[in-house]
């Protein structure tokens, strides 16, 4: 039995992932106790206020304990795994943490430990379904009666696709058993409803798992839902559970622990609501033009294959608006009590997904073409929606558009990003009389709201900036004589 020195173990701890996090939930271990472990190889996937996250390990060894259950929420510079770096095999004794019941507290760490560099001393941590460097999981021998021959190898394609799913670019990872094929929004949903995919029938071209396999999966154990339910809306969004996981069992009352990106978004709605001082306006206004330049523009050929929508011209309508009145491109800096004007705009885009509300921004939409804001629009939902956004692509908003009309509401009053002098809500765009050119006719006509910062953005350039949206969304033309 090789003997291991307190000196030869390394603590890898929970990084800032992101400007200013303080906590992160453990989603998934990679690894377990007497797994070989190489620098750069993924250990485990955790979920902070901001984005879903792989936390690559910066050594190699073998790992000797994880500190942390899977669910257990643990402060930003706890230890959350130890492994020797001596080559030594791990001890049997040591029961691994992921096994304790949720909330056991951890073993304490031996006084002689040697600190390791964490992941946010200068290693980038890998988004999910990001990749790294292709590393392999290997178990250790167990002692005991022989097991069956392991299954033939995956095929060629299948393996690649393994690797591309699990994150990893290169060879697929070899494990005792090959890790299910499924992607990050499908092994989430998987984990809500207490699937385990290793016993789910794959229906997906090269064996990949679907959402659709998961819910049939776990229809035996529940009520049917919907295979793809609708956005909730971003303003009244419940509480981020998987509805369909919740077995009520009579009860009147559930609860549920308040974490991650809603406790988050709670404390950045409260904290905006009660600084900055909040004013609405709002404006109806005829965009049936504005529809039929949509129906345009998806036959045009520098725009094929990109995401054209209402929300493309709206963007591009309210760019124009800022750029007329630079004014409302702002932020109040109470420390130096100052406010600081913005000669850009990241412009906000808030998204519904499965982890809640977030605002993920385009960098310097103002220097966007009307193609190169549609292909920036286009790659902001469909990160989103698999749960791919980075903290940094939430950092740094200027403006805030949400399209609360896709939910079918007519408008509302909008709470201000944190930080942002204004954000723009659209609502559902409807076809009613309306009078045009003297005559009631039906027409295109939805409602705009626009909150801003009354510290920043008086009455009169707020007024401005609305009444300039619905100009161009009324006259796109415009686009052409003020962009």
């Amino acid at each position: 039995m090789t003997t291991m020195t307190e000196a030869s173990v390394r603590e890898f701890k929970m990084p800032d992932v992101g400007e200013g996090l303080t906590e992160a939930e453990i989603l998934k271990w990679y690894v377990q106790p007497g797994d070989t472990v190489t620098d750069g190889q993924v250990v485990c996937e955790v979920e902070t206020a901001k984005a879903a996250v792989e936390l690559p390990i910066p050594y190699d060894g073998v790992v000797r304990e994880l500190r942390f259950p899977e669910g257990t929420t643990v402060d930003v510079g706890t230890s959350i795994i130890t492994v020797d770096v001596s080559g030594g095999a791990a001890p049997a004794e040591a029961a691994p943490a992921a096994q304790a019941p949720a909330g056991a507290p951890a073993a304490a760490a031996p006084a002689a430990q040697e600190e390791a560099p964490s992941v946010g001393s200068g290693r980038q941590p890998v988004l999910v379904g990001y990749g790294v460097a292709t590393t392999s999981t290997k178990r250790r021998p167990r002692k005991g009666p022989e097991t069956p021959a392991a299954a033939a190898p995956a095929a060629p394609a299948a393996q690649a696709l393994q690797s591309e799913l699990n994150g990893h670019g290169g060879a697929p990872a070899a494990v005792d058993r090959p890790r299910p094929l499924a992607k990050p929004p499908v092994r989430k949903l998987a984990k809500d409803l207490g699937v385990d995919l290793a016993a789910v029938t794959p229906t997906g071209p090269e064996g990949i798992i679907t959402r659709e396999d998961v819910h049939a999966a776990a229809a035996p154990q529940q009520a049917p839902a919907p295979v793809e339910p609708a956005a909730p809306a971003p303003a009244a969004r419940p509480a981020a559970v998987a509805p369909a996981a919740v077995s009520y069992d009579g009860a009147r009352e559930t609860r549920v622990p308040v974490k991650g990106v809603r406790k988050a978004t709670a404390q950045a709605m409260v904290g905006s609501a009660f600084t900055a001082p909040h004013v609405t306006e709002f404006v109806t206004v005829d965009v049936t033009r504005t529809m039929k330049l949509v129906d345009e523009l998806k036959q045009d050929k520098d725009l094929q294959g990109l995401r054209v929508n209402p929300l493309l011209l709206i963007a591009k309508a309210l760019l124009v608006a800022v750029k007329r009145n630079p004014g409302i491109n702002a932020s109040w800096d109470e420390a130096a009590q100052e406010i600081v004007l913005k000669h850009y705009v990241n412009l906000g885009i808030a998204a519904a997904t499965p982890r809640g509300l977030i605002v993920p921004n385009i960098k310097d939409a103002h220097d966007k073409t009307l193609p190169q804001l549609a292909e920036a629009l286009g790659e902001l939902v469909a990160t989103a929606r698999e749960g791919k956004t980075s903290p940094a692509a939430m950092q740094g908003g200027t403006l805030t558009i949400t399209n609360v009309g896709v939910f079918g509401v007519d408008t509302g009053t909008p709470i201000l990003n944190p930080g942002e002098s204004a954000i723009l809500a659209v609502g559902a765009i409807k076809l009613q009389p309306w009078v045009h050119k003297g005559k009631v006719k039906p027409r295109q006509v939805t409602t705009l709201a626009l909150s801003f910062d009354h510290r920043l953005v008086d009455g009169e350039l707020g007024s401005k900036v609305l009444a300039d949206v619905a100009a161009v969304l009324e006259q796109p033309k415009r686009l052409i004589t003020w962009a």
